[in-house]
């Protein structure tokens, strides 16, 4: 009796030879993904690589927008654009410093923070650095230039009665008389502020000039009503420290500490500039 296939019996599997495994895996889906986002990678690699020039410093608006985040975060407020301007510069300055730094190869080991890689890189400008000779007649003229700073500032002991409500002109020296009776009514809504040995700079940068003038001039222990640059206050002197003059051979050595961390600076900063020159800064429009 024929069978209706008479090589059924007869067939077998054909063996997966190497190149039939081989098409098979080339026709695969997932090769395909892998092959075609391996070539998307390249092409992306080689195109950065290609736009990337280790002498070009692009100053862009992600620069500007972490400039002035920090600075919003730290101040309270945006910066001016002079205070930008300089943001940027500083930055700058450091990405000057962090290619230097990877092209001595001080980042090795350490490639992955760039603070320590500027500071690497500054302290090898620094060790270069030599501070130039000073004498008595320059480090003199250069204190003289900034004797406010070595002077000691005459000091106050002030009262601020404070009065809760109108703070005009008339209603403060009105609450002035009632304080200089000694006996101001048990009613009276005010509260009182005691400052004591304030520098006169810092009251000058809180009140303003005239007001301290007005204060130095004030009778001890008398409430006098002075205008400040932010209105009218009722003030009591109680003790005043005058000014000291400050001699330059006793401060001599806080004045040549003062004059060589200036001009030490001075030249890091120059020596930074200098090595600036290499690179092509390029400006790109900041955030609007």
């Amino acid at each position: 009796m024929s069978t209706p296939y008479p090589d059924a019996g007869a067939r077998t599997a054909a063996p997966v030879t190497p190149s039939r495994a081989r098409n098979g895996w080339l026709r695969d889906p997932l090769l395909h993904f892998l092959i075609l986002g391996a070539l998307i990678f390249g092409i992306d690699y080689a195109i950065s690589a290609k736009d990337y020039d280790p002498k070009v410093i692009v100053v862009d608006a992600a620069v500007d927008q972490h400039a002035i985040e920090l600075f919003q975060a730290s101040r309270g407020r945006v910066p001016t654009e002079a205070e930008l301007q300089s943001l940027r510069q500083n930055w700058i300055d450091n990405e000057v410093l962090y290619r230097e730094g990877l092209a001595l190869q001080v980042d090795r080991g350490d490639e992955n923070i760039r603070e320590r890689v500027v500071f690497k890189a500054l302290s090898i400008i620094e060790a270069s650095l030599k501070r130039p000779p000073v004498d008595d007649e320059l480090l003199r003229a250069w204190f003289e230039k900034r004797r406010n700073k070595y002077d000691e500032p005459a000091r106050f002991d002030f009262q601020e009665a404070v009065l809760a409500g109108d703070t005009g002109e008339a209603s403060v020296r009105a609450f002035v008389a009632v304080l200089n009776t000694g006996n101001p009514p048990d009613d009276l809504q005010a509260g009182l502020r005691v400052f004591k040995t304030r520098p006169e700079p810092t009251i000058v940068q809180t009140y303003g000039e005239s007001f301290t003038e007005a204060l130095k001039k004030a009778s001890p222990d008398e409430w006098v009503a002075l205008q400040a640059k932010d209105g009218w206050h009722a003030i009591r002197v109680t003790a005043m420290t005058p000014g000291k003059t400050a001699d330059y051979e006793v401060v001599r050595n806080v004045v040549l500490q003062d004059w060589t961390d200036q001009v030490m600076a001075e030249l890091r900063t120059e020596a930074v500039r200098s090595q600036a020159r290499k690179y092509t800064i390029r400006q790109e429009p900041g955030p609007k």
